[in-house]
């Protein structure tokens, strides 16, 4: 059995909205933010999901990229404990992920998947009781237009919103009902000891603002 990440238990406890507070803090770009990247599995944007783990990226490029095909199927070699994410090119119609995808990636010990592009099989996924983060969904499979190219290689956001976002292997994934977030792996120690240090102050606050107290005044005395 894999022995659980430290840093992985120590973010079970707070939320994509604390991660990216605290990446803003270190003035990492959008606070770590995925947009676009929105719950899907077990539910639609409601309930208590979570998953933390390290990034296992997948990259999808266009047919006639010069690149050869993976030689074997990426779903075979998710790591325990980790979340997929996959790459597609920005506006494929074709889903790109799909149930029995899940399905493995689920035995292997996979905490969920991330999908910058589309996915299928909503219902099956859902009867998994799999997490899937993701753009859309789709119906049609990816062969005719796409080929994975590689695995745990840095790969970008999928979007115009955000030019410079990369996911690189092994960095910390975050994702709830707010969204996802990407931790880099290097920040990780630091973000977690600026928000302990913010959790403590905003419950503080929140007590002072429901006995009265102005927010801009709560701010001033427990954010300092």
């Amino acid at each position: 059995m894999t022995k659980e990440d430290p840093i992985v238990k120590a973010l079970q406890q707070y939320t994509t909205c604390d991660v990216s507070d605290a990446l803003i803090k270190l003035k990492y770009h959008n606070g770590g933010f995925l947009s676009g990247l929105t719950m899907w599995s077990p539910h639609r944007q409601e309930g208590t999901t979570k998953i933390v783990g390290p990034a296992y990226t997948v990259q999808y490029v266009p047919l006639d990229d010069p690149r050869p095909k993976h030689p074997t199927h990426y779903i075979d070699t998710v790591p325990q404990g980790s979340i997929v994410f996959v790459s597609a090119p920005a506006k494929t119609p074709n889903a790109v992920y799909g149930g029995l995808m899940s399905t493995r990636a689920r035995s292997l010990g996979a905490v969920g998947s991330v999908i910058d592009g589309r996915f299928r099989d909503l219902q099956e996924q859902r009867d998994l009781h799999y997490p899937i983060f993701a753009r859309d969904v789709g119906t049609a499979p990816p062969a005719e237009l796409v080929k994975v190219v590689a695995v745990n290689v840095p790969v970008k956001l999928q979007t115009d919103e955000q030019e410079d976002m990369i996911i690189n292997p092994g960095d910390y994934l975050v994702g709830d009902i707010n969204g996802v977030v990407v931790l880099p792996k290097e920040m990780a120690e630091q973000v977690l000891g600026l928000m302990k240090r913010q959790v403590e102050a905003d419950a503080k606050m929140q007590v002072a603002i429901e006995g009265g107290m102005s927010f801009a005044e709560a701010s001033r005395k427990f954010r300092g």
